[in-house]
């Protein structure tokens, strides 16, 4: 693959954030020159390494059959699939159907891929026996929300081994496209100084249709309004007005496993906001730090922009109100967020100041001190995860 070598890189504290690189070549030679002034190179067969100790967590909810099919058809062989379900299970099972797909699926490719429910008693008796109740409702099983379920795709990952792991959204119409965010996870984490690293990726376009057309948009609705007030935020430490954060909602993202298990987690929709926010929060310098090696070696975002549209299924305004309701939460509830921009976000968005007492911001702390051995355990013992394919 070839890419650009980041134009621009604003500093916050030890974190560094890259404003956008655009991929130039999808597959390049391995003979290719390494490097030049602004690209850069990576062959095939470190992509194909660093893909070996991947995991791609997959959030599940009710998802088209053949939209899943085709997202999972296209993560890279090398990658383990976990698939982290929260679909219906009464009247229609959707999550059995799920798994039938997949079984077929699987029967056929040899793939390695681990499902769970994120709803299953088994699940939530396994986590409270490894002491991480942040992710238990009062009846003992985990939350809804897809930041719960990510987080049990993280333990998963880590349990197997895995020294990062990405996101891939279940409801992508594109296999090409899922195909390149992996990639691209891939590439960032080659060009990574740091061990602690994070990789967003920001769409080329988001197409929609609009009068029987296809129109082909640069940003969602949210994501215009969450990447404004990210922005607004960090200016209002560092003086100078920027517009370095692209990827406020970047559903599809990855993490080195270093960064992803010192993290605390914003619950709900508001996990990938939640994610910058908390790299600002333990790693700019501004508040004392809980972990003091990345402050040493520092923090790095890449945000990377893909060749291939984003089309996925649209959900309806509620849903676009409730991540930008969560995402506009997890930036005034932050200690980072000045006076002047809370109000500034109350003044804009009223009713959420209004049911802000009632909707505080739940923390999932970091999950690095959990025993993830004794969680995956607890899965196979009370039959709680379906292992299938080769062995990974």
């Amino acid at each position: 693959m070839k890419l650009e070598l980041p134009r621009y890189t604003e500093r916050f504290g030890s974190v560094k954030i890259h404003d956008i690189q655009r991929v130039l070549l999808l597959d390049s030679s391995e003979d290719s020159p390494p490097h030049s002034t602004s690209v850069c190179n990576i062959p095939r067969s470190r992509i194909e390494e660093i893909e070996r100790r991947m995991a791609i967590v997959i959030p599940v909810k009710n998802e088209k059959l053949k939209v899943l099919e085709g997202v999972i058809s296209a993560i890279p062989s090398e990658c383990l699939i976990i698939i982290v379900s929260n679909s219906r299970r009464n009247k229609v099972d959707r999550f059995r159907m799920e798994y039938e797909m997949v079984e077929q699926y699987v029967y056929y490719t040899k793939r390695a891929v681990w499902m769970i429910h994120q709803k299953d008693a088994g699940v939530g008796s396994a986590v409270r026996k490894i002491g991480y109740e942040d992710l238990l409702d009062e009846k003992g099983l985990v939350h809804d929300g897809k930041a719960e379920g990510m987080i049990l795709g993280m333990l998963l990952a880590k349990a197997s081994g895995k020294d990062y792991v990405g996101f891939i959204d279940a409801d992508n119409y594109i296999p090409g496209a899922v195909h390149e965010y992996v990639k691209i996870y891939s590439a960032a984490f080659c060009l990574a100084q740091s061990p602690y690293v994070m990789v967003r990726i920001s769409w080329a376009y988001k197409p929609k249709i609009l009068e029987g057309s296809l129109y082909f948009s640069k940003w969602g609705r949210v994501s215009k309004i969450t990447n404004k007030y990210l922005n607004k935020l960090i200016t209002s430490f560092t003086g100078f007005e920027t517009e370095v954060v692209k990827t406020g909602n970047s559903g599809e993202h990855a993490m080195t496993m270093k960064l992803a298990e010192l993290l605390d987690y914003s619950s709900r929709f508001a996990i990938e906001t939640g994610e910058i926010i908390n790299i600002l929060e333990q790693f700019g310098g501004v508040l004392d730090p809980k972990f003091y090696e990345p402050m040493e070696k520092g923090v790095e975002i890449f945000q990377i922009e893909t060749r291939n549209p984003h089309f996925h299924e649209e959900k309806g305004d509620e849903h676009i109100r409730e991540m930008l309701f969560d995402s506009l939460l997890t930036i005034v509830s932050s200690p980072l967020c000045p006076d002047s921009l809370r109000s500034e976000i109350f003044e804009k968005y009223p009713d959420m100041a209004k049911s802000r007492s009632s909707a505080s911001r739940r923390v999932i702390r970091s999950f690095i001190n959990v025993d993830v051995k004794s969680f995956l355990d607890g899965l196979i013992s009370s039959n709680s995860i379906i292992m299938l394919g080769r062995s990974t």
